[in-house]
């Protein structure tokens, strides 16, 4: 078997290349980055003990793929550039690499490749109806009220029937418009695709920073003994969030890449309502995982771009695939203190951001 995977120096791409690399040991895996992301260049050594060949380069530019040697069973686009504020100050580079660089993967992948397995995310769905979604405050954090006025609200969060019409943000709507692209390539040329729309992502190898990354950054910033905040929805780290091990994804791709319901179609892919926690939840885990507490502040004001609840409905990914997530959140937490325990030196100089309650 021969893998590609683009932002392979990346949280997911690394971690996704040292599974496939753990389970097929003659596999030949291969894989790009450009190394924009700060804490990237540290898995460069993960890969090359992994036996994977990197190449170092940039969706954007069609010539760094075609300089890629071979052909391929499996293309995994994990590059992205993963900010709900990318954009803010200019559009360019986030629409040239979620849209255009997409765009490129594409054309490499239906010439040389026979899967390409796209990694989206719930950004997609637009932020007027989930900043209206009707929810109960409890003692620690936000639910779901019984009754919704959008279609796509179950009891086990959103799923892919909920709104995508309406503005989401520069980065959801390069990768709306990425997932749409697939299809078409997927209906026009007969590309066999997997598209995954995956919620948020937490583990051992996340460079968290406030906009992107913010649970592994909660947990870092108690180990390192930093400073947090919560922000927005009346600063009280209310706000509700679904998490997914990479190793929860990379068992799902192995099913998909196994079955025979490869259809390009669009699967909710997350945590599940089982593995949702608010910060406030979250900051009460860290400080018995770890042992100690951080200093906390709040602020009430709510950036534009925040959303008070995001769980997935995994139900239809389940009744494909018969997929669950494995991995707790407090598993996650234990496993990201391992981490950041075992690489303190060379991880200390990443973790100094602003801290914010901020979250994809």
């Amino acid at each position: 078997m021969r893998v590609f995977i683009t932002g392979i120096a990346g949280f997911v791409g690394t971690t996704l290349a040292r599974a496939f690399r753990r389970d097929f040991p003659q596999a030949q895996i291969h894989g790009l980055d450009n190394l924009k992301r700060r804490g990237s260049e540290l898995n460069l050594s993960l890969l090359k003990k992994a036996g994977v060949e990197f190449y170092h380069g940039d969706i954007r530019c069609p010539e760094d793929l075609q300089a890629v040697d071979g052909n391929f069973d499996l293309f995994i686009e994990a590059s992205a550039e993963p900010s709900v504020l990318a954009g803010a100050a200019g559009p360019g580079y986030v629409l040239q690499t979620n849209l255009v660089g997409t765009l490129n993967c594409l054309e490499f992948a239906r010439k040389r490749c026979g899967l390409f397995a796209f990694l989206s995310t719930s950004r997609v769905y637009s932020l007027s109806p989930l900043r209206a979604l009707s929810l109960e405050e409890r003692v620690s954090r936000f639910e779901l009220s019984s009754v919704q006025r959008f279609k796509g609200v179950t009891a086990g969060g959103i799923s892919e029937g909920f709104p995508t019409d309406s503005p989401r943000s520069l980065y959801g709507g390069s990768k709306l418009a990425s997932e749409i692209i697939v299809q078409e390539y997927a209906n026009t040329f007969g590309l066999n695709v997997i598209l995954n729309r995956c919620g948020v992502i937490a583990g051992p190898g996340q460079f968290g920073k406030v906009d992107q990354g913010v649970y592994t950054l909660w947990v870092a910033h108690h180990y390192f003994g930093l400073p947090l905040k919560y922000t927005g929805f009346k600063g009280e780290g209310k706000q509700v969030r679904d998490l997914l091990h990479p190793e929860d994804l990379y068992k799902l791709l192995r099913l998909q890449i196994a079955s025979k319901k490869v259809t390009a179609e669009v699967f909710n892919v997350g945590g599940g309502p089982e593995n949702s926690i608010s910060l406030a939840e979250l900051t009460a885990l860290c400080e018995k995982a770890i042992g100690r507490s951080t200093e906390l502040s709040s602020s009430a004001d709510t950036h534009a771009m925040d959303i008070p609840y995001y769980v997935s409905d995994n139900s239809k990914v389940r009744e494909f695939f018969g997929w669950e997530p494995q991995i707790s959140v407090p598993g996650i937490v234990e496993a990201i203190f391992r981490w950041l325990k075992e690489n303190e030196a060379s991880l200390r100089p990443l973790f100094q951001f602003p801290p914010s309650a901020e979250s994809k």
